[in-house]
């Protein structure tokens, strides 16, 4: 366990510091392991302006999949917050002996402690890919982490959080592949937390996301999620109508602390972080409730989402530019979302809900050495229809900006 005060970890950023700046740089001949430092400069209304450094390594010439990858970086909170440096660093080592070409397994150590959460764990990975086909691969991870929320100055809605020690037992599973009808994703995952003071919880989902290739110009995505959660689960892992739950907002820089988005941004019910059941129709709702202290968090649901997407120039014409075509680009879709509660639990969402309109999704796409996305999407939905509008007209312009995509290319 880690104190709250943390003033061993200046020690830590100096000692960094030194070897990120001023140990000698080699080259790739003369030396088998690499050190690559890069500056880092972020924002969040605690920190203020937040600066360090990040450092990866790796053995020469492997190229982010080789043995004994690091992964850190430590920083700086220029407004010095109670606990001014914070770090993030993961070590990767691959198991020569159930390890091929695409298929590695690893162990991975990881520790965090930054914007008011810490996180230590520990996890097995193991992928699997056929032949040379980077596209069709299983995935599968099983660890154990404790996390901690021990600052809620940098929250911007307290009542999404407790403030114990949780130790969390964690499957997760990804695949992907095609068939007849195109390209299919399923994923699942499980969480429990089986000790600490908290109450024991369970909490479980599963997503299955299929593409359709309807002509050179249509294309149909579609997507079946199912969240459950027992009664007693801590409400950051709880499930939420049109957001991701509050615990996977910690997994990007733009959204585990408040200010990085200005907070009125959010309070206005414009921004969605994407996630989860996503009917992204009843941001609003979701958020009015947050700003009146409550929170719209439930034990399970169940949703689809739909997304046809239609020819536009502006991409058409973007992706005829060399290079620059490959990385970026606009979709233009129809969508309809349709959701309700599984009935298991006591706090449940009983109703069957339901939300259309039209989107624009913008994506900046620079794959990883497997071949994966990784990148920026936004989005701007525009929500034309809600079956329960509550006193408001069912038939109104409502704006949605999206942080990530539940249904991504």
């Amino acid at each position: 366990m880690i104190p709250k005060n943390n003033h061993w970890l200046s020690f830590i950023f100096v000692a960094l510091a030194a070897i990120i700046f001023f140990a000698p740089q080699q080259s790739t001949a003369q030396s088998s392991y690499e050190l690559l430092p890069a500056p880092d400069v972020w924002y969040n209304s605690v920190d203020g302006v937040r600066v360090g450094a990040r450092l990866r390594g790796q053995q020469a010439g492997t190229f982010g999949d080789g043995p004994h990858r690091l992964n850190a970086g430590v920083w700086l909170g220029t407004n010095f917050p109670e606990d001014p440096v914070s770090y993030y660093v993961s070590f990767t080592e691959p198991i020569r002996s159930i390890s091929d070409f695409g298929s590695e397994a690893s162990i991975q150590l990881e520790s965090l402690f930054r914007t008011g959460f810490q996180q230590h764990g520990v996890s097995f990975n193991k992928r699997w890919q056929t032949g040379f086909d980077e596209q069709n691969y299983k995935e599968l991870s099983v660890g154990f982490r404790a996390e901690h929320r021990f600052d809620d100055d940098y929250l911007l809605y307290t009542q999404l959080w407790q403030d114990e020690w949780l130790y969390v037992t964690h499957v997760n599973f990804l695949m992907t592949d095609t068939h007849a009808p195109g390209r299919y994703w399923i994923r699942a995952s499980a969480d429990a937390n089986l000790g600490g003071t908290y109450s024991q919880f369970i909490r479980g989902n599963i997503s299955l996301r299929q593409e359709v290739k309807l002509s050179d110009s249509f294309t149909l995505y579609g997507r079946l999620y199912s969240g459950f959660a027992s009664d007693q689960t801590a409400p950051e892992y709880l499930f939420s109508r049109s957001l991701k739950s509050p615990r996977g907002w910690m997994d990007k820089g733009l959204t585990r602390a408040r200010g990085t988005i200005p907070p009125s941004w959010i309070e206005s019910g414009v921004i969605q972080i994407a996630g989860g059941s996503n009917l992204r129709g009843y941001l609003e709702q979701d958020i009015n409730a947050l700003n009146n202290g409550g929170a719209a968090l439930f034990t399970s649901i169940s949703s689809l989402n739909v997304e046809l997407d239609y020819p536009n120039p502006i991409d058409k014409a973007v992706s005829n530019i060399p290079v620059l075509g490959g990385l970026v680009g606009l979709r233009s879709y129809a969508f309809f979302d349709a959701g309700t509660s599984l009935g298991l639990t006591k706090f449940e969402e009983q109703r069957t809900l339901a939300d259309a309109g039209l989107g624009f999704q913008f994506s900046l796409n620079i794959p990883d050495y497997l071949g994966k996305p990784r990148g920026l999407m936004i989005r701007y939905d525009i929500t034309l229809w809600l079956s329960h509008s509550g006193n408001e007209n069912p038939f109104r312009y409502r704006s949605v900006v999206g942080i990530g995509a539940v249904i991504s290319l």
